[in-house]
């Protein structure tokens, strides 16, 4: 994932830059963490990208926080979204975007589907959208969702092919 390289080039150039953490959540707040990586097939054109870092994700697809955060634990980038404003803070400064799919298309080239994370990694389609069953889990939004709890491996069927693996640690609502 482009955001997730982008956030580790970051941290790796700015040397101690990073943001600082956010307030503390409100405790009805739905919250997710763990780990998370993203690769993207190359092809013989352009070779694969690919990263890792830890994330939290806060809210819900409607309003939310994702931060991503280096393997010394540094903040090294936020995500946030409301109906009315879509932003991205690194050590470098803010950029606002029109929607989620804008944000993760400018960081990747293409969007993922940030609103449908939510439910994906609690094992179960997004209700927003159709889906299909599989034998290992089920296809939705043009992506095969393979969840083995606590680790959630999601490929996306077009190319290029991106696989996102992600690993929860607990949750404010308890592991899936």
């Amino acid at each position: 994932m482009r955001l997730l390289v982008t956030a580790s080039l970051l941290l790796a150039l700015a040397g101690c830059a990073q943001l600082q953490k956010a307030p503390a959540v409100a405790s009805d707040e739905a919250h997710l963490s763990g780990r998370i990586s993203v690769s993207i097939a190359g092809d013989m054109h352009n070779r694969g990208t690919g990263g890792a870092a830890s994330f939290e994700l806060y809210g819900s697809p409607a309003a939310g926080r994702l931060e991503l955060t280096s393997p010394l634990g540094s903040l090294v980038a936020r995500a946030s979204w409301s109906p009315s404003v879509v932003a991205l803070q690194t050590p470098d400064g803010e950029r606002r975007f029109d929607d989620l799919d804008a944000l993760t298309r400018e960081m990747l080239g293409e969007p993922v589907p940030v609103s449908a994370l939510f439910d994906w990694l609690k094992a179960r389609p997004w209700p927003a959208a159709p889906h299909q069953a599989t034998d290992k889990g089920f296809e939705q939004l043009g992506w095969r969702i393979e969840p083995r709890l606590p680790v959630l491996v999601a490929k996306r069927l077009a190319a290029p092919v991106v696989t996102l693996r992600a690993k929860l640690e607990g949750s404010d609502e308890g592991t899936p």
